[in-house]
């Protein structure tokens, strides 16, 4: 590593250790292998009673060795010694949907395995446990200066990755990742043993589980058991291993004790999880592109396929299963963007981001050798986000228009395909691929919806992107139906064989260059390919000198501004984040307390309505206040806030408090603080919480699985 690059990696960690004065206990995704580091004595006067060690430990049991990454998209909690997970329930809700059927509908119903023997197996489904975390910023950038000329930093850079991976990588099971931080001014080793045998254990319904649907989502307050439960196994000698009926319970080095003790106002609260992104280092140019070009164009096109979705949905209980996942995945952040772009808009987060450019550009020219080292990274920021305005559209119609339609989406994989018919090769491998996972794609599909979804994305992309930008086919297909898009709509999926599933998998048996050429849903997604292509290309380009800039302006901040707290963005490695149980105003006069009750569910309840209907047996029980142990004072505890930093990834998230138990799950942000992906807001950013006594009550009172209650450790 370069004396430059050197004196930087001391001021991130230097940056770590400064007292809390210079940020805010509430900002800051940290590693947890650095917790001495980010200041114990702090975070023991806020009212933590564990050591660094009791967090994170390599050697010893911690707070890790509980933690998980669920799917890859989500986090998860063990919270018994037999490897029972606790998660959300829109994190485990694609698997519940799969497990589902018109017959045996557990999303709707809700499911709980009376023994382990009936606990549902999730196919596809892992997590991750972390095992160690290693700081190789050194071994990776050795050699390396900010003036390294790219293409030989990139080859440098991927040669020592891939050797520290293969010594790394100890066993089959485990997987070893490397992830740049502080936009490639760092890197860190990351270690996971991966366990893929998987399974259901409990579910509430998806009218407890999903309470508020849409309507709440993003909100306070709030009054949803957003959780469900699944166990992993291992083979008989605790490894990760398949699937198999001979696994047993996998036997944790660490599981979280559950408190019933309750929350109070300014209680200690820490979050460890997997958050999946955050920009908080974006440049006033990235935030101005999010709320004028990108994000208004993805919020619309999504809101068109959420209602063409929805209007079947609402007809059809069969359709409203297969597409319920599939709503749930577009529905959660079509309203993010929408929340994103109002927030960035009234905190005038550009105008923030812009008054530490001009500090960072007075800074630089202060000084000639800043000015030779860093140049004017921001220029090129400015120009190259300029420049995508230019084919924001294609490429967002390509993604969230085009492809949101499934025929063609599916038709896309076939390209391949295409390839080596012309060549005249071997395509055994694709369609041996396909014919496997072509029950998946067709269990979930309905024709007559993806058909009406077609007509409707078709005329969008036809009448608002711009006539030079569109692919030649399309332009000649919407000339020949003269613009009758349901028309259009009818005909290709009559004649396209991806629109039957039978059809496809006689052509699957016997595949010819003529049938696939002659397909119309393939040649639109072919021409939508090849259209998108040289946009594609551009945008790399562009993507690829904007890494540069962006590493030079975050360098740059690390030494101009050395009394900094700095932590990396979130990038799905495990992070820790610590605060207090706290209210807030969200605008004049409108002040949020701090934690819900079962009083807000039944004032929110609205009998038939799929956002706010209550089962029958649950209103019984809060009507009666029959909360067992899990009530307080009279009333039932639901949802709470606290001030941590989380992201999406976060969601499943344990909240534990001062002794290391856990009091929560977290589950979602609140609107007034939506900009907090790129800037994280003090006063009004909030995470909210799914109290665990609403959990057990659920578990117990409700459902009857009280031996799901027995596993675990209590703390009363």
């Amino acid at each position: 590593m370069s004396n430059k690059l050197k004196s930087l990696a001391i001021l991130v960690f230097a940056g770590l250790q400064l007292s809390s004065s210079s940020a805010k206990a509430d900002e800051g995704m940290w590693l947890p292998m650095l917790i001495s580091r980010l200041n114990m004595e702090d975070m023991q006067k806020k009212g933590l009673k564990l050591t660094a060690d009791e967090i994170y430990s390599v050697n010893n049991a911690s707070l890790k060795d509980a933690i998980v990454s669920f799917g890859g998209f989500c986090t998860g909690e063990i919270i018994s010694s037999e490897g029972l997970v606790l998660t959300n329930h829109h994190c485990g809700f694609g698997n519940i949907q799969a497990l589902s059927t018109p017959a045996d509908n557990i999303l709707a119903n809700g499911f709980w395995a009376k023994t382990k023997k009936d606990e549902r197996p999730s196919q596809g489904l892992f997590v991750n446990i972390l095992q160690r975390m290693e700081d190789v910023s050194d071994k990776v950038l050795e050699g390396i200066t900010l003036k390294t000329p790219e293409a030989e930093r990139s080859a440098k850079i991927k040669s020592v990755i891939d050797k520290l991976i293969a010594e790394n990588k100890k066993e089959s099971y485990q997987e070893v990742i490397v992830r740049e931080m502080f936009d490639g001014n760092a890197y860190y080793l990351f270690v996971y043993n991966t366990y893929k045998d998987i399974r259901l254990v409990g579910t509430p319904p998806e009218s407890i589980g999903k309470f508020g649907g849409d309507t709440d989502n993003w909100m306070w307050p709030r009054h949803t058991a957003d959780f469900s439960l699944f166990r992993i196994y291992a083979a008989a000698d605790g490894t990760p291993a398949a699937y198999s009926e001979s696994n047993i319970p996998f036997k944790p080095k660490h599981f979280l004790p559950i408190s019933l003790k309750g929350i109070k106002e300014n209680d200690f609260a820490m979050v460890m999880g997997f958050p999946g992104r955050t920009n908080r280092y974006l440049s006033s140019f990235g935030v101005d592109f999010a709320v004028q070009s990108a994000n208004p164009l993805v919020v619309k096109l999504r809101d068109a396929r959420l209602s063409t979705w929805l209007a079947d949905m609402n007809k059809d209980p069969k359709v409203d299963l297969q597409y319920a996942s599939k709503y749930a995945r577009i529905a959660n952040y079509w309203k993010y963007f929408q929340g994103q772009t109002e927030q960035l808009q009234r905190l005038k987060v550009a105008d923030l981001k812009r008054a530490e450019e001009k500090a960072f550009r007075d800074w630089v020219a202060a000084d000639a050798s800043r000015q030779s080292l860093y140049g004017d990274p921001l220029a090129t920021l400015e120009k190259n986000f300029a420049s995508q305005k230019e084919f924001v559209k294609p490429v967002t119609y390509y993604g969230e228009c085009a492809m949101a339609v499934e025929i063609i989406a599916n038709s896309m994989a076939l390209g391949m395909m295409e390839k080596a018919l012309i060549a005249k090769e071997d395509v055994s491998k694709f369609t041996g691929m396909m014919t496997k996972n072509i029950s998946g794609i067709y269990k979930d599909y309905n024709r007559p919806t993806d058909q009406k979804l077609f007509a409707v994305m078709m005329q969008r992309y036809a009448e608002d992107v711009p006539a030079n930008q569109q692919p030649e086919y399309f332009k000649a297909q919407v000339k020949k139906y003269k613009n009758n898009y349901e028309k259009w709509a009818a005909d290709l999926f009559n004649k396209s064989m991806l629109a039957d599933q039978a059809k496809f998998e006689a052509f699957l048996k016997n595949p010819s260059l003529k049938a696939l050429q002659s397909d119309p849903a393939f040649l639109l997604s072919k021409s939508f390919a090849d259209a998108i292509k040289p946009l594609r290309e551009k945008s790399e380009a562009l993507a690829a000198e904007s890494r540069v800039a962006n590493r030079l302006y975050m360098a740059g901040q690390l030494e101009m501004k050395k009394d900094k707290k700095f932590y990396p963005n979130a990038n799905s490695t495990l992070r820790l984040t610590y605060g207090s149980v706290l209210p807030y105003e969200a605008k004049d006069a409108v002040n949020y307390h701090y934690l819900t009750t079962e009083k807000g569910i039944l004032q929110k309840e609205k009998p038939g309505d799929r956002e706010f209907d209550l089962p029958a047996n649950m209103k019984q029980l809060l009507v009666n206040k029959d909360f067992g142990q899990y009530g307080e004072n009279g009333k039932l505890p639901i949802n709470f806030l606290s001030n941590n930093d989380i992201t999406g990834g976060n969601s499943g998230s344990p909240v534990i408090n001062a002794e290391g138990h856990l009091i929560g799950t977290a589950f979602d942000g609140n609107w007034e603080a939506m900009s907090g992906d790129i800037s994280f807001e003090h006063q009004v950013q909030r995470t909210i919480s799914l109290d665990i006594r609403y959990t057990l009550f659920i578990i117990d009172k409700l459902s009857g699985a009280s031996h799901l209650v027995d596993e675990m450790k209590i703390i009363k």
